[in-house]
């Protein structure tokens, strides 16, 4: 019982540890953004890297995903005769929930696993502190352009996952289920509300990628200067970038819509 507790109090003490030095490195990553904006190549080569190589599985994700719940949410309605809504719950349940959650999720995946990857490997190979021996700020230099292009990026990439999802919808519903395509776009226009749909949308798509990129350039910072301390940082960011991001979901989500 005793080592027990002993166990769980330095575990607590870990966790605080390592909380307060990350919320160390997000203040110096954030004042460290100012010395981005004169050099925008260096965020327009990490929008690249973080954002253009993830549009392929978020398009085919946000297509597939799109025409699951065209396919579900028919079956769901002509129940009740209310078909001609589809396009209302399929715009709904991607620019409120899924768009921001799941582009979030495949984010982490591909993106904040390799941001950890490629930061672990410099640490590792002694790159970082080469550029602190050559007076050149590596946060700076190398991880607050990091930190802007996917905060930049994530609210983009949920944006496309959103629209592509609801074109398979339609293709589902329309093209496969006899939908009539006029209500599908009509009854979606009317229907959704640019304040509480869209804007809490986009809202909700900058905190997962603010907390996505912060926990992914973090864990490659802090990362033991091994290949298997790399590995296991890498690790961490899915793990951790996942319950990050349902947990904040969740907690938007009763904040945005508690109300209604």
């Amino acid at each position: 019982m005793i080592e027990l507790l002993q166990n769980l109090g330095k575990n607590t003490r870990t966790g605080f540890t390592k909380l307060g030095r990350g919320t160390f490195f997000l203040i110096q990553t954030i004042s460290g953004m100012l010395s981005v904006l004169p050099r925008p190549r260096l965020l327009l080569n990490q929008m690249y890297s973080v954002g253009v190589l993830s549009f392929l599985i978020i398009v085919i994700s946000g297509l597939f995903v799109g025409m699951v719940l065209g396919l579900q949410g028919y079956y769901i309605l002509s129940d009740f005769g209310a078909e001609e809504t589809l396009g209302v719950m399929v715009a709904a349940s991607l620019v409120r929930e899924l768009g921001p959650v799941v582009s979030a999720l495949l984010f982490a995946g591909r993106a904040g696993s390799a941001l950890t990857a490629e930061i672990g490997l410099m640490k590792a190979t002694e790159q970082l502190s080469g550029m602190e021996m050559m007076a050149v700020d590596p946060i700076k230099r190398i991880i607050s352009p990091r930190f802007l292009a996917g905060l930049l990026s994530m609210p983009l990439l949920a944006a496309l996952f959103s629209a592509v999802g609801i074109i398979g919808g339609q293709m589902v519903g329309s093209g496969l289920l006899g939908v009539d395509e006029g209500a599908y776009w009509a009854q979606m226009q009317a229907k959704l509300d640019f304040q509480d749909d869209i804007i809490n949308g986009v809202i909700k798509s900058l905190v997962f990628g603010f907390v996505a990129s912060w926990i992914a350039l973090f864990e490659g910072y802090d990362a033991i200067p091994t290949s298997e301390g790399v590995s296991r940082a890498t690790t961490r960011t899915v793990v951790n970038s996942a319950f990050s991001i349902l947990g904040l979901d969740f907690i938007l989500t009763a904040l945005m819509f508690g109300d209604n």
